[in-house]
């Protein structure tokens, strides 16, 4: 199940704000997700415009598997 906080008013005024629609990596304009730069597991920052960047969904796929992996390791 999703987490609660991407169904928010807030993260869905978080994304109408975000500038730079495209994704931070590749540049691409399809299949954006507004992504954590620090993941919020790894205490990374909700709202702050700081801590959001676009990325293609390949992009965010393959940074959330790594964050994830990292994770399992024991690291942060």
């Amino acid at each position: 199940m999703a987490d609660r906080f991407y169904q928010s008013p807030e993260w869905a005024e978080a994304r109408r704000r975000q500038p730079d629609k495209w994704c931070a990596v590749c540049g691409s304009t399809k299949r954006l997700i507004l992504d954590h730069k620090q993941e919020r597991k790894d205490g990374g920052a909700d709202l702050d415009p700081a801590n959001l960047e676009w990325l293609c969904q390949p992009h965010h796929n393959a940074k959330t598997a790594e964050a994830r992996a990292r994770r399992a390791r024991g690291g942060r």
